[in-house]
Order: structure tokens, then sequence, then C-alpha cells
């Protein structure tokens, strides 16, 4: 099932009770020092409408003393035997897991008899899809509240349908619900996040093709409020200082204009060849005003021995010149065959050698919403010279489906042709020289975006003009007009 963006209303689970489910699941529970709520909240899944043959659970211990029990056929507890952490624990939990399907939860939880079967209809219908429960907080249900934040979302985007790339957000490790192999596809839970690693686990998962489903039928009481909740200030303090550097698409926790960030937000792949076409579009990508840009220059590396040879005859000398010029530069990597995929960065930009990208080339592609955006260069004997943007989570999504991926992605995210010089793109021979200032090349793209906005703005105030109706025309000043009222 083709699911466009995130409107996974094009999805029909059955309801509850009435259809029969064939997907393992496993329960992964994070805990530390809390048996008595661990108590509780075992005791609810013991309660679940779905199949106990097809539900097991696993109770990470993360150092409790002393330990923590349980109890039942299907429920046991693993310890933590190295580190500490919810990341650490969860990726225990998930690696003892051996259920098709890997339910998050938390140990300090209540769960209404259907919540597991409203998860798992989900997962029946695609296999990337990423469930997210119904929480609310307080002492019981009757008087419990929902997270603000995660109630204004959930409004203003259609219970997440509208919410695009963002949905991602609202993924939290208290009761969600992921298939183990999009898990795996997305790398597994990052062990040495000890906060926020449910957000950063979902924005990988995002980029792994996710759909994020949030299920109101899937209910479940959080028993008092959440850490954000009685402590928002510290805890964004906290994690902020650490998810720009894993979650690229959060632009403004990447203000600084020349820091270098764990993950790059644009990838742009180049394949070698001549030195000096193949140097001018390198140095390009690398001089826009995207800072946290990540080149990959693809080519047969491995002939570049250490052998005697003669340094100016080689037969590999613009090969082994553009090694030379790149091999200490961090934001530069060298590979045989261009990626199949470069997630968890979220754009891939391919552009052939010999063309050369403006100082905002880069920025204005990937601020297309579609997942595909052509680039049309000019015209050779083959065909068309074109470079492409890709959007990671669309193309990864297509992969899922299986067929053309081109295709697949234009239907469900969207594709577009745009004309090269329109954005600023031109070949080695004809553009200006590269400034030594990076810093000027953003300047300038900074006049260039304020200079658009001014005319998305008239062209705005134009439109609503030509809209509104018609008013009755005021008398001419002079002439007759004015001569009577001078008179009258």
């Amino acid at each position: 099932m083709k699911v466009r963006h995130n409107d996974y209303g094009v999805l029909s689970p059955p309801p509850i009770g009435a259809w029969t489910p064939e997907l393992s699941v496993t329960v992964v529970i994070p805990a530390y020092d809390c048996q008595d709520e661990l108590d509780r909240t075992l005791a609810t899944l013991a309660t679940q409408t779905y199949p106990a043959h097809l539900l097991d659970v696993v109770v990470v211990d993360d150092g409790s003393s002393p330990p923590l029990r349980t109890e039942g056929a299907r429920t046991r507890v693993v310890r933590v035997a190295e580190g500490w952490g919810r990341g650490n624990a969860r990726n225990t939990g998930a690696l003892a897991a051996t259920g098709q399907v890997i339910h998050w939860l938390d140990a300090d939880m209540f769960l209404a008899p259907e919540h597991i079967e409203a998860h798992m209809r989900w997962h029946h219908l695609i296999d990337h899809a990423v469930v997210i429960g119904d929480i609310v907080f307080g002492d019981d249900f009757a008087s419990a509240s929902a997270q603000p934040y995660t109630a204004k979302m959930l409004e203003e985007t259609r219970r997440l349908k509208d919410a695009g790339r963002t949905a991602y957000l609202l993924h939290t490790g208290a009761t969600t619900s992921v298939s183990a192999r999009l898990l795996a596809d997305a790398g597994g839970v990052n062990p040495s996040l000890n906060m926020a690693e449910d957000t950063e686990l979902g924005y990988r998962l995002a980029q792994a093709g996710a759909v994020f489903i949030p299920d109101g039928e899937a209910r479940s009481l959080h028993v008092g409020e959440s850490t954000v909740m009685r402590r928002q200030q510290d805890v964004h303090r906290h994690n902020w200082s650490f998810l720009g550097d894993h979650i690229p698409d959060l632009r403004w926790l990447r203000s600084h204009p020349r820091r270098q960030w764990l993950v790059p937000y644009v990838r742009v792949v180049v394949e070698a060849g001549g030195y000096e076409q193949t140097r001018a579009t390198v140095d390009s990508a690398l001089a826009g005003s995207v800072p946290d840009v990540a080149v990959t220059l693809v080519g047969p590396w491995s002939l570049l021995t250490d052998e005697r040879r003669s340094s100016l005859d080689d037969p590999y000398l613009d090969l082994r010149l553009l090694h030379n010029l790149y091999e200490h530069e961090p934001r530069v990597g060298f590979a045989a065959s261009p990626p199949e995929s470069v997630a968890p960065t979220p754009h891939l930009v391919t552009v052939p050698r010999g063309w050369v990208l403006g100082a905002d080339s880069v920025a204005r592609l990937v601020a297309h919403e579609e997942g595909l955006v052509s680039v049309a260069l000019g015209e050779e004997a083959d065909g068309v010279v074109a470079a492409r943007m890709e959007r990671t989570s669309a193309f990864s999504r297509a992969r899922r489906i299986g067929g053309d991926l081109d295709t697949l992605v234009d239907e469900m995210f969207g594709s577009t042709w745009v004309a090269g010089a329109d954005y600023g793109m031109t070949t080695a021979e004809e553009a200006e020289p590269l400034a030594g200032d990076p810093a000027k090349w953003r300047a300038l793209a900074t006049r260039r975006k304020d200079e658009i906005k001014a005319l998305e703005a008239e062209v705005a105030k134009l439109r609503r003009q030509a809209a509104a109706p018609a008013e009755p025309p005021e008398p001419r000043r002079g002439g007759l007009a004015t001569f009577l009222r001078r008179v009258i």
C-alpha cells in the first residue's frame, strides 16, 4: 500500500476484535529500581486482547538492586551486561526480542486491554508503520490529560496526516511499536544516548521510510507527569546539546555558520574524472550557503597503489591528484560506487563533474517538498545532462515497496524538473572563480533569499488584489467634478 507523505488515511485497519492476528510481538520494557510500578504494568499486559501465543515480554533490568523479577511463561528479565541508560537498555531489549514487531513500553504504564491489538492491526497492513499509542498522564484515566505539545501537534496536523517530514517528533518510547526489520534497517537503537533516544530513533526511522500512525484506540495511562512536563527547560537544555549532531533537520540547533556536525544535512555525490573539472564541482559544493554539506567522490580508488611510478606520467594522475587534494578534507569521502542510500542524511544531491553549484543552489534544491528534483543542465549526444536531489526518506520508502524508484517517489512524494540556470548552476568554464571567503557566498545567498521573499510577498499582494471585489472608482480630480465641489 502506497502512503503519500504521512497521510495514512488510505489505510483501513480492522475494528478491534474483528480480525485474525498473525504477527508476533515482543514488548520491551526498560526498567530500573521500580518493582512495584513494573508489577502493575505487567498486570495490564496479562489482560491484553491480543493472542497470548503471539505476545511475549522482555523486561530489561538496567542494574536494579535488588534485581527485578517477573512471573509468567512468556515474560523474562534480561539484565544489562555492560553500560547503563535508556538507549543502552532499549538496545539490549531489542537484541533479545524474538517478535516480528517490537513494542516499546515504559515501566510505569497502565494499558487498556485492547492496547496491543490496536497497535498490531496497522503492522498487518504495511511493514513500515511506526504506531504511537495514545497516552494520558495522571493518577487514573478519568482525571488524566494529554501532554500539551502532543495534543497541539495532533490537532494541527489531522493526527499527523499532514505532518509530512516532522511526524517523527511525536515518536516516544513510552508506547510505540515498529517492525523488527524496519528497526534493523534504521540502525537500531543508539545505545550511547541516555535521553531523547526515542526522538533520535524516530528521525532515523523516518529516513528509513516509516509512516507514523497515532492510534487513539491504543489507550494508555502514564502514572504521574512525564519528566518533560515537570522539567521542560532542563530537559531541553540537556537534549539540545547533542540532538543537533544527530538530527540535521533541526536547523535551529545548527545556527553556527562554520561548525561541522556528526550527520550532514546534504550528501553531494560527484563522479571523479578530470582533475580541474571535478575539483570545480566539489569546491562549489563545499563553498555554498549550506555549511553542513559532505561530498562523496566516486572513483576506482583501489587503483592508486604505492608502487614506484612516474609522478608526472602516472596513468591515473588525475585520480591521484584528486585524492591528494581532498585526502585531509574531513567533509570529503571516497567511494568505489555511488551510495544506494545516504541515511541518516536527509538529502542526496548528485552533480555531474564539470558543473558548478551556485552559492545557494543546494539550499534551494533541498527546500523543495517533492521527493525528487531533477535539474536539467544541458544536452549531450546521449541525452539530457542532469543533476538530482533525492529525499532520503522518500527513496527509502520506495525501496521497501519495490519497483521503479522514481515512479514510486513521484506517486508518494511528488517530483519535478527545474532548469539548472534558474538555480545558479553553470559549467566550470563559465563559472566565476570562487571567492576566498565562504562567508561572502553565504552573504550573497542571504541577499538572494531576501529578494525572493520580497518578490513572493509582492506576488501574494497582487493575487489578493486581483481576488478582491472591484470598488467603484473615485471621481476624477480636476475637470467638472472638481469644479462642482468648489462651487456647491
